[in-house]
């Protein structure tokens, strides 16, 4: 049987990248996923289309995690499809790195509230719908301990969703629910490609050495240890925080 089977998973910010390899590979393992997206919908329905074609099952549905009542929307959409909730990924983010003098409050503020305060008002909206525990699963970064230049700000998002997970295992594991972070290293996604300034420069070819393993992760090299988290292999694991990068740090 696979690992998921029954369950139902919400992956946030799923319709490219690391949440779509995230929601691939829960579905995969037999989970009911609800792929989230903010503005892709055509992503976010090929994703759909690919868990299905699977075998699995699949809706998606639009909502900034950033928003109370899209949040809200997105879990009463999730048990209406499905009538149960047990996993969810706290995936949606947004960066851009640039240089102290260019930071503003409107990018300070638009990285914090989706970075942070998003995990934040979609886990207190899961909490109501989880019957007898759940897992929540968030994907913060190794630029939480190790960040690099120009990235104050989306470094500074990754610490508070680090201490987050923890303050929340504390907070929610009477309830058998389980909080824990997974740190991706340099990850080649669509949205590093877009950069444009990234990929095949001097900065892509440092960090790559900086890693042990000698390269950069994909999307598929996350997902398994997200699989993990949300599984009842991992029912007494909580506050953790588990890089996943080939061992940079």
């Amino acid at each position: 049987m696979a690992a998921l089977t029954g369950k139902v998973a919400v992956v946030t910010g799923a319709s490219k990248g690391i949440g779509a390899g995230i929601a691939k590979r829960l579905g995969a393992a037999g989970a009911a996923v609800v792929v989230n997206y903010s503005s892709s919908r055509e992503g976010a329905e090929r994703v759909v289309a690919e868990i299905v074609s699977a075998g699995g099952k699949a809706i998606a549905v639009q909502g900034d995690v950033s928003k109370a009542p899209d949040v809200q929307r997105l879990f009463a959409e999730t048990i209406r499809a499905f009538g149960r909730l047990d996993v969810l990924v706290n995936n949606a983010g947004v960066f851009r790195f640039q240089p102290l003098e260019e930071v503003t409050e409107a990018e300070f503020h638009r990285q914090f509230d989706i970075n942070v305060l998003g995990p934040l008002l979609t886990t207190r909206e899961a909490v109501k719908h989880f019957r007898g525990g759940g897992s929540v699963i968030n994907v913060s970064s190794v630029a939480s301990t190790a960040p690099v230049p120009n990235s104050a700000i989306y470094s500074s998002t990754k610490g508070a969703v680090d201490t987050l997970t923890q303050a929340l295992a504390l907070e929610l594991g009477p309830r058998g629910i389980r909080v824990n972070a997974v740190n991706p290293g340099f990850t080649e996604t669509e949205g590093v490609i877009d950069m444009g300034d990234v990929i095949g420069t001097d900065f892509e070819r440092q960090l790559v050495a900086d890693t042990p393993l000698g390269r950069s992760g994909k999307p598929e090299d996350i997902a398994p240890a997200v699989e993990y988290l949300a599984s009842d292999a991992a029912a007494w694991v909580t506050g953790e925080t588990l890089r996943v990068s080939g061992g940079l740090r």
